[in-house]
């Protein structure tokens, strides 16, 4: 039995605790937002949050989250319920293609908002570096996530 805290909840699941965080968290919780790209930790489509700092969950067993807080992409909502900063300019830019690294390109673009409020290009460059969209999205994604610190 491994106890996790998921998105601020409590939970308890019977897996052995070398599973992956992103096997667990879909296949155990049902949190499909998250997903599997390459499953060798290069692709950044499982990003979420192990105490607010972005992970591979491809590759990081459950048995390293425990007693840490989990954080999906169903989990940074606001607490109204609203949409987060990163989320709207997602939308406003139109950022997403075919949408499949989406989550992993927010998760780690919300972890970088919280550690640099106003990014450079720099930062942005190197905090996204390990988040691949095959369809390109890559200007859209640097001009959404300025938007998102202009309106944070």
């Amino acid at each position: 039995m491994v106890q996790l805290l998921v998105n601020g909840t409590s939970r308890n699941i019977d897996v052995d605790p070398d599973t992956p965080v992103l096997w667990a968290v879909r296949e155990q919780l049902g949190l499909v937002g998250t997903k599997f790209g390459c499953g060798a930790s290069l692709c950044g489509a499982c990003t979420v949050h192990l105490d607010g700092q972005p992970i591979r969950s491809c590759v990081t067993p459950l048995s390293e989250a425990e007693g840490k807080e989990i954080t999906t992409i169903e989990g940074i909502k606001n607490p109204d319920g609203t949409l987060h900063a990163v989320q709207e300019a997602w939308i406003k830019h139109q950022v997403p293609q075919c949408g499949y690294c989406q989550s992993g390109q927010i998760m780690s673009a919300v972890a970088l908002l919280k550690e640099t409020p106003d990014p450079t290009d720099a930062d942005i460059d190197s905090a996204m570096a390990g988040n691949v969209c095959r369809c390109g999205m890559y200007t859209r994604i640097k001009a959404a996530i300025k938007t998102a610190a202009k309106e944070a």
